[in-house]
């Protein structure tokens, strides 16, 4: 069994009306300057019923592919932890 966690971010130079909304009202909470930047993105977190990392691996490609991220305006990043 293995515990796949996903993050997906959008990719540099995509606007992230999201968290710039976030960094304005930090700044009012905290003061301008604080905080430069703030990019909001999403976790995923899988527990897969699968032995093999690699298999794993390109499975979980294909979801994220298909699924949970686009791959126009999305960056994602996996990583497998086998579960004993």
């Amino acid at each position: 069994m293995m515990k796949a966690n996903i993050t997906v971010t959008l990719k540099q130079g995509v606007l992230d009306t999201q968290g710039q909304a976030v960094k304005n009202a930090l700044d009012s909470l905290e003061g301008s300057g604080v905080v430069s930047n703030v990019r909001i993105g999403k976790f995923i977190e899988l527990d897969m019923n699968e032995s093999d990392k690699k298999k794993a691996q390109v499975i979980l490609e294909r979801m994220c592919k298909k699924l949970l991220a686009n791959p126009v305006i999305e960056d994602y990043h996996i990583e497998i932890d086998k579960i004993e």
